[in-house]
């Protein structure tokens, strides 16, 4: 009798140890998933902003005459490239991202410049790069979903404050992207 109920015991305090390390594990894993999609979404911004220079100069030699939008997206590269958590830098590359649609629109009115091989490579190379961006905030949003739903449910919740882990914010596109563009008919 005794010996069974040592076993019990033992087997209950296993059962209770494998929890405590499997919550403990889980939000670890959760934790670093977050990290590591914030750290993508820095490469692929870091990328963008690589690029702008080499764009500005091709665009530069059509469109001498724009010089206030160049010094805008200068600007904006310079802004993302001295931020200092992801937060601000996606801050940032958002202005950056609307920077560089008026160097879009720019070429718009430069036949040659949209026909030269320079300005076709880099536009196709930023367009990969805000897809890869977009799937990047995507991969992050999910991530926190992962986390807040393992946190949220029992016994997840009771392990999350016990760790003294936090919730993280989801990544939220600008208001200024949210608004319904007019169309003018």
């Amino acid at each position: 009798m005794a010996l069974g109920l040592t076993i019990a015991i033992i087997a209950i305090i296993a059962v209770i140890a494998f929890i405590f390390i499997y919550y403990f594990n889980r939000f670890v894993v959760l934790g670093n998933r977050i990290k590591n999609s914030l750290a993508q979404i820095d490469v692929q911004l870091r990328k963008r902003a690589d690029l702008v220079p080499s764009l500005v100069k091709v665009v530069k030699a059509y469109a001498k005459h724009e010089s206030k939008i160049m010094e805008q997206v200068t600007k904006a590269r310079s802004e993302m490239l001295k931020s200092t958590n992801v937060q601000s830098k996606v801050k940032a590359g958002d202005k950056l991202q609307d920077a560089l649609k008026s160097i879009f629109a720019i070429a718009e009115n430069y036949p040659q410049l949209k026909a030269n091989e320079n300005y076709l490579h880099l536009q196709q190379e930023l367009s990969a790069i805000e897809d890869k961006v977009a799937y990047a905030r995507q991969y992050y949003n999910d991530s926190v979903l992962d986390l807040e739903n393992a946190s949220q449910k029992f016994p997840g919740v009771l392990f999350f404050k016990l760790y003294g882990r936090e919730s993280k914010e989801y990544l939220k596109i600008p208001e200024a992207s949210r608004a319904m563009p007019k169309i003018d008919l």
